[in-house]
């Protein structure tokens, strides 16, 4: 794996451990479901974490004989594998919040609580925004979808925060499993959104039309100068991104001629897309 990515995995890794330490206080000092629902989430963090840094090493492995385009797409097993640990810790969350409704508890040490959970918070919030620049700048859904996840923790955290900080005014006890409820839905719904970004990219999806649009830009020079361009296909594979096309050149260029136009345009697509893999196919017009 690439040193710079490693050290981003590292960050979420020790992210998630502070803040199922900070969480973990929280709960046990308040007895607060909802603040418990906090903590349990911060344990997907780092199983996600987890599969994150074993994931990318396996990206990061070299083309081999039995697999030809390379690794990246174990990227998507661990944005699939986060999303399973979501949805299971949502089922988790949901059956402590009914319990807690059908049995309500008064909370407790409520304050000193609520500080550590902002604490471990804004230390998510740090993680999240410094893995969401390395995702978009080294262009790994890892990396991307990790930081996501973290944010989609925060806003978590402030609903729960808020919640218990209700109960504590209100002394309404069932805000305290209804805002845990909630916080399972938001998760179901972060966890079914990793699952279809990783089936998307399992399924060879174009690329995104940012990139899509570049790459026509760099056609659209060279059609300027009587070069046509036939079968374009695109797919993302983790940090890579494989585009194929034939190229239509004059029928009186000859093999060279026509080669060097080729390796013009397959650069300049590169520089369009990083991190691009270009093949192209050369035909007479």
């Amino acid at each position: 794996m690439d040193n710079r990515l490693k050290r981003y995995v590292w960050l979420s890794i020790a992210a998630a451990i502070a803040t199922i330490l900070l969480k973990g206080v929280a709960w046990w000092l308040t007895g607060s479901v909802g603040l418990l629902s906090d903590a349990l989430e911060s344990f997907v963090n780092l199983a996600g974490a987890l599969m994150a840094f074993a994931m990318l090493t396996l990206a990061a492995a070299p083309a081999d004989d039995k697999h030809a385009f390379g690794h990246g797409k174990a990227e998507y097993f661990s944005s699939a594998f986060e999303g399973f640990l979501i949805l299971l810790a949502a089922a988790s969350i949901a059956y402590a919040a009914i319990d807690r409704l059908l049995h309500p508890q008064a909370l407790e040490v409520i304050g000193v609580g609520l500080l550590v959970s902002v604490v471990a918070s804004l230390i998510n919030l740090f993680a999240a925004r410094e893995l969401l620049g390395a995702g978009r700048a080294y262009n790994s859904i890892t990396l991307e979808a990790d930081a996501r996840h973290l944010m989609t923790d925060v806003w978590t955290s402030v609903g729960v925060v808020a919640g218990v900080g209700l109960v504590w005014l209100s002394g309404w006890l069932w805000l305290d499993p209804l805002i845990a409820l909630l916080v399972a839905a938001n998760i179901v719904w972060t966890g079914w959104h990793l699952l279809h970004r990783s089936a998307s990219g399992l399924m060879d999806e174009v690329l995104p039309p940012a990139q899509l649009a570049a790459i026509e830009q760099v056609l659209d020079t060279y059609r300027q100068q009587g070069l046509v361009f036939e079968e374009l296909r695109t797919r993302q594979a983790g940090m890579q991104a494989f585009i194929s096309l034939h190229v239509r050149v004059p029928g009186n260029w000859s093999v060279k001629q026509g080669h060097d136009w080729l390796e013009r345009i397959e650069a300049d697509i590169r520089e369009a897309v990083p991190g691009g893999n270009v093949t192209t196919h050369l035909e007479p017009i």
